[in-house]
């Protein structure tokens, strides 16, 4: 598997690293995904795409806070990818995180794993 550093981008709440894991863009956010925030990951997610990825797996492990503009990030990035014929996998969320896709039911829109090791060995798009 290729695990070369894709690229990263920082801006002191949100630091958002990505890496190819297979046919996979790995992207990770760590800290606080918001309104202030949102871009940092919302270009490296379009660059993923971009690159010709059409399957995002989001490391969400190190994600400590998501409001509403990080979600619609992420719901963005899906309807590319799977306008692409691809999809967007959630992974590792921490409560906190996974209760803001509870309340809203974006969790029944992506495929929503306990690990990174499981969203990298689900097969689906």
């Amino acid at each position: 598997m290729d695990r070369g550093t894709v690229g990263s981008a920082q801006s002191g709440r949100l630091l958002v690293e990505v890496r190819e894991e297979g046919p996979s863009a790995v992207v990770t956010p760590a800290g606080e995904l918001d309104h202030h925030t949102a871009d940092l990951l919302r270009e490296p997610l379009e660059g993923c795409l971009a690159k010709g990825f059409k399957r995002l797996v989001i490391d969400c492990s190190r994600l400590e806070f998501c409001d509403s503009t990080g979600l619609n990030v992420l719901l963005g990035a899906r309807l590319k990818a799977e306008a692409a014929g691809g999809g967007v996998h959630l992974a590792g969320m921490q409560p906190v995180v996974a209760r803001v896709f509870e309340i809203t039911g974006a969790d029944a829109v992506f495929a929503v794993h306990d690990t990174l090791e499981e969203a990298l060995a689900d097969d689906s798009a």
